[in-house]
């Protein structure tokens, strides 16, 4: 095991110090699980839209045009 500096503004360094100490564990291990969960966890997702977005066809080619007639002007109606 390596040592390494990490700088964390004081309200977070307080809080994880307080979990630590609420766990029975170093300050140091809680750092290690948090970074050890963050990268097993893979890359974020990239994208905004839903799996589905652009899965399915309305069989209409002017959908984007007329979407206003589609949409409810004022959704509180």
């Amino acid at each position: 095991m390596r040592r390494t500096t990490v700088f964390l503004d004081d309200l977070l360094l307080r809080r994880a110090k307080q979990a630590a100490r609420a766990e029975g564990r170093s300050l140091a291990a809680l750092v290690r699980e948090a970074i050890w969960t963050y990268v097993s966890a893979g890359p974020p997702a990239r994208s905004r839209l839903p799996s589905v977005a652009g899965s399915f066809e309305s069989g209409r080619s002017d959908t984007s045009e007329r979407v206003g007639e589609w949409l409810r002007p004022d959704p509180h109606v």
